[in-house]
């Protein structure tokens, strides 16, 4: 099958194309998929890499990539399900989680696929599970949101941050979204209620009730990683929540978790709920996401669609912070929502 191989961590010029990779074989649980569109995640960005190093202990190879076909965000059809599979069957058009989705087949755990949304592309449906979990559970499980609160998402133009506003006013909330100058029109067309300019104007600044105290925020989510602990408190409401996805500071050992670690280490000892977060891929959560994005209430935002040869470009441009929302790479033919396949 033709695929996108990395031999060796480094940048996206490890990647290459390779015409002739063997096809993945399901395990028991597994549903192997033909792969129609595969998203592009950060994840894909730090395994590409394969910082910071204690990624490496996780199970993801000590010297060079343990899953040699990157990509994780895949939609497709059902080809083949494994013997104790329930729930799907050959033909389903699915979208989830698994392994090696920068190929014409991938393998993923039933527990991490669901049903595609027929309204949906598979373009669009690829650009979905990884990010779209991640902003569901940051939001409902550790923000505790709820109608009527004051919300900040901190990286609001990028893949976790586009579903964040969505979501957050699906949940009746009040939404400040913060990006840069480029990105700054998407936000607002997500339903953004307001929008901070960080080029222009600190996150506290200029945004309280016409007195310049700055406005404080029942939940603060911070997608971005590049700010202190203490200066987000600031615009933390007394019993509010802190939701810290991921960190790009603290170099190749540590990727931020001294931030993280801190922020877990001093939430007992203040009014403010200070939680770092890590999604889990789940099939009810998919059905979550599906039922949002029915009900006209969630749409990806997708920034460009990449050739599978050209995925190695698709990885740079979202390492290099030039993507508005999602980018997804296209597996064969692109399709419109519920054409069916050859």
């Amino acid at each position: 099958m033709k695929a996108i191989v990395q031999d060796a961590y480094g940048t996206a010029d490890a990647m290459r194309f390779d015409p002739d990779v063997e096809r993945p074989v399901p395990g028991d649980d597994d549903v192997l998929v033909r792969v129609r569109a595969a998203g592009v995640d950060a994840g894909v960005c730090h395994l590409m890499t394969g910082t910071p190093y204690p990624v490496r202990l996780m199970g993801y190879g000590l010297r060079r990539p343990g899953q040699r076909v990157p990509g994780m965000d895949l939609a497709g059809t059902a080809e083949q399900v494994g013997a104790k599979v329930t729930r799907l069957r050959p033909g389903d058009e699915v979208f989830g989680v698994g392994k090696g989705a920068f190929a014409e087949y991938a393998c993923a755990p039933q527990a991490t696929l669901a049903p595609k949304p027929p309204s949906l592309s598979f373009e669009q449906a690829a650009a979905l599970p990884v990010s779209g979990l991640t902003a569901l559970q940051a939001l409902r499980d550790v923000g505790r949101l709820a109608a009527g609160q004051r919300v900040l998402v901190i990286g609001a133009s990028g893949g976790v941050g586009s579903y964040a506003v969505q979501l957050a006013k699906a949940y009746g909330a009040d939404v400040t979204g913060v990006c840069g100058t480029a990105k700054a029109d998407l936000v607002r067309s997500l339903g953004a209620d307001r929008v901070i300019d960080y080029t222009r104007e600190d996150i506290a600044g200029g945004a309280g009730a016409g007195d310049g105290a700055p406005r404080r925020y029942d939940l603060v989510l911070d997608l971005a990683g590049g700010r202190p602990v203490s200066r987000l408190r600031t615009v933390l409401a007394p019993r509010g929540t802190l939701v810290l996805v991921g960190d790009e500071t603290g170099g190749r050992w540590t990727g931020g978790m001294g931030r993280l670690l801190g922020a877990a280490l001093l939430s007992p000892f203040v009014g403010q709920r200070l939680r770092p977060m890590v999604a889990v891929p789940r099939y009810e959560d998919l059905l979550v996401l599906a039922e949002f994005v029915g009900a006209g209430l969630v749409t990806p935002a997708l920034d460009r669609t990449y050739p599978l040869r050209e995925a190695p470009e698709a990885v740079r441009s979202l390492a290099e912070h030039r993507v508005r929302g999602k980018s997804v790479v296209t597996v064969g033919p692109a399709a419109a929502a519920g054409e069916a396949l050859p």
